[in-house]
């Protein structure tokens, strides 16, 4: 089954676009087309490193871009499924694919021969008459193989290597371990008495998760992949509450097979032995060391600045919470799971706003079609037509072909909206088939999203932080599409790490722009337009409560930082993880019993199974750039298409082929200011 005429993988795809043919990729098809793929790169790579020519650009850099197509095909189709569909079957390859492809990733970055060869090319590069995307992929490919180690002597990469294959699998062990226990916890509730507060859609998605596990007549809740859960603002039941807050906050550290802790400590420890071989004192600055932070310093400096003012916020929050309780005679101090009830009240009684009670003007297909489609109309040209003809890897995932304004081509979109105990938790975005025209390529990409699936016949109503979410990731998506460069290397969101959120918060600005607002909240059984009173109310009501949203996302983001500050010493020795986190939310100031951290340690996915390891702190370093980008269209006439071109044309097209810091500067004229973000998020004293 490794030949192209029995293996779907190792053929070009007979669908349009190079859309791969799931509905014929069966689960044994995979590794033996990892196999055949490993075999084919290494041959490529072989050809590259031990030719006799004189190292050349072509000879060289281009000819490493060109090689690894399959490779870099059949993986992108395989991690597509083991993320968003990871039946058992999945889930086996994939554990046993880990140290494969680690094994791989290092037989080619650490290759001495193909390293002393782009190093020549490197050291004589002001001589060669390059130019942009070109000479930006000699300096990014140095850059890279000399971080990953590719200069260290034989020893040295002996040890790197089995400690990349060691982390493979335990990041792998990581994310099946948090999946089954996120399913193993969904909390089962024997009669809907118990979810008072939740709509009839959110009732008929937890009925129809009961009937899915056998449940006939009661009614299950399944976790979010972040600490707190939606429904914890519209539950009356404080015990229903704290049951969900419990189950949430108690994955992968129950002492079961699932638990993460002995897992993500050997992570931890790992991965600074990793960073001491490469000669870095930790992970972090390991991690940082090539991104725009350039050192956890920096980092470090910056969390400080904003955690002061979003714990105090947080204080005098919380004392308004609690007054409402005391008011009540209910004679209890507010907890974790009490926090997001009471702040609806008090957005009630302060705002005379109920966000819980707009699900019905946030109807999914109309905020997708007239809001995010809608937007990215206005802003780009851009069209979208759904092709029902063309299968995606799961009956539930969509897919749209996506036009340019004069009717090309421009890529595919897919958006699989719904949970389901297969698909990991959170939201992302991925890509099938990356931009690139060296190889003549066209964007595929992917949303993911873990919205309930009510009962068939209901609508789906999204929460307006759902609404945020998908405006979000459609940045990401719009990213992926919209990059035009020459080499792989830089297609897509190949950018640095804390500058990948960038363009997806930008996005988030579309949705109360009244235009776009207009045109998709509106109610979905009269067709009213969301009131303009309530549109007022909301906006008045964008600071409230960022107070907790910055301290819980502060306290993850230090955590991460903590973890991999520690050094060989530290981590030689058996660390409480309870006991660190602690110390680590003390550290900062975070250490509010009723504001937890937004991912605990075990149920981190970002950063122990993600890419995100040193790295979570991106979101509010990016976010320094989306909201100095946000002022600049308000100035500039906002949604319009002479903003749109300037933004794709300058930023998102660049994808990753130029210093991201240097395409901000090309579209803002300037380096960005960090005011509007401390006035955005209520930190400005």
């Amino acid at each position: 089954m490794t030949d192209a005429a029995t293996n779907p993988l190792l053929a070009p795809s007979p669908l349009p676009f190079d859309l791969p043919d799931y509905p014929e990729i069966r689960p044994e098809h995979y590794l033996p087309a990892f196999e055949q793929a490993f075999a084919s790169h290494r041959a490529e790579i072989d050809a590259i490193a031990t030719s006799s020519d004189v190292p050349t650009f072509e000879n060289t850099l281009v000819a490493l871009e060109r090689s690894g197509e399959t490779l870099g095909r059949v993986a992108r189709i395989f991690y597509t499924v083991s993320s968003a569909h990871a039946t058992a079957e999945i889930q086996e390859i994939d554990e046993q694919l880990a140290p494969l492809m680690a094994a791989h990733h290092d037989a080619v970055t650490l290759d001495a021969r193909l390293y002393g060869r782009v190093a020549d090319v490197h050291a004589r590069l002001d001589d060669l008459g390059l130019e942009g995307e070109d000479r930006y992929l000699v300096e990014r490919t140095y850059r890279e193989m000399t971080g990953a180690g590719a200069g260290l002597d034989e020893a040295d990469k002996t040890v790197l290597t089995e400690l990349n294959q060691q982390l493979s699998m335990l990041t792998t062990t990581f994310e099946k371990n948090l999946l089954a226990d996120t399913n193993d916890l969904a909390v089962v509730f024997d009669e809907a008495a118990e979810l008072d507060g939740l709509t009839e859609g959110e009732l008929s998605a937890a009925a129809r998760n009961a009937t899915e596990r056998g449940l006939e007549g009661k009614y299950v809740v399944t976790l979010t992949l972040f600490t707190g859960h939606p429904y914890l603002s519209s539950l009356t039941s404080r015990a229903s509450r704290e049951r969900l807050m419990a189950a949430s906050r108690s994955r992968g550290r129950r002492g079961n097979a699932n638990d993460n802790r002995e897992v993500l400590t050997e992570i931890v420890r790992l991965r600074s032995e990793r960073a001491r071989v490469l000669g870095y004192d930790s992970h972090a600055a390991y991690v940082t060391a090539d991104e725009t932070a350039g050192s956890p310093e920096a980092v470090h400096e910056l969390l400080r600045r904003l955690a002061v003012p979003a714990a105090e916020n947080a204080r005098r929050e919380q004392a308004a919470l609690q007054e409402i309780i005391d008011s009540e005679g209910d004679g209890f101090p507010l907890a974790a799971h009490d926090w997001a009830f009471y702040t609806e009240r008090v957005r009630a009684a302060r705002y005379d706003l109920d966000r819980t009670a707009l699900r019905p003007w946030f109807e999914a297909e109309r905020v997708l079609v007239d809001g995010v489609f809608r937007a990215a109309t206005d802003l780009y040209g851009i069209t979208f037509t759904e092709r029902a003809d063309l299968p995606a890897y799961h009956p539930e995932a969509r897919v749209f072909e996506v036009r340019n304004e004069d009717g090309s081509h421009l890529g595919l979109y897919v958006l699989d909206l719904y949970t389901r105990d297969s698909k990991r938790g959170g939201a992302w975005m991925n890509s099938i088939v990356s931009q690139s025209a060296l190889r003549g390529t066209a964007p595929i990409v992917i949303n993911n999203l873990n919205v309930p699936q009510p009962a068939p016949g209901s609508p789906t109503l999204l929460t307006l932080d759902e609404v945020t979410t998908l405006f979000h990731e459609f940045g990401h998506a719009l990213h992926g599409l919209f990059a035009t460069v020459t080499y792989p290397h830089f297609a897509g969101t190949s950018v640095f790490r804390d500058f990948v959120e960038f363009p997806s918060q930008v996005n988030e600005m579309w949705i109360f722009w009244p235009e776009v607002l207009a045109s998709y909240a509106r109610h979905v059984d009269t067709d009213e337009p969301l009131p303009a009173d309530v549109v007022q109310k909301l906006r008045e009501s964008e600071a409230f409560n960022q107070g907790f949203a910055t301290s819980e996302y502060l306290a993850a983001s230090w955590i991460d930082q903590a973890w991999h500050s520690l050094d060989g010493e530290d981590t030689a020795v058996a660390i409480d993880v309870d006991a660190f986190e602690a110390t680590a939310l003390a550290d900062i100031g975070l250490d509010n019993p009723a504001v937890p951290t937004r991912y605990s340690s075990t149920y981190f996915a970002h950063i122990f199974s993600g890419g995100y390891s040193a790295g979570y702190y991106s979101y509010i370093w990016s976010e320094v750039l989306d909201a100095d980008t946000v002022e600049w269209f308000r100035e500039n006439g906002g949604l319009t298409r002479e903003n749109g071109d300037r933004f794709r044309t300058r930023l998102l097209g660049v994808g990753g082929s130029k210093d991201p810091l240097d395409a901000y500067r090309d579209f803002r004229g300037r380096d960005a200011r960090i005011e509007p973000l401390l006035q955005r998020r209520g930190l400005t004293g």
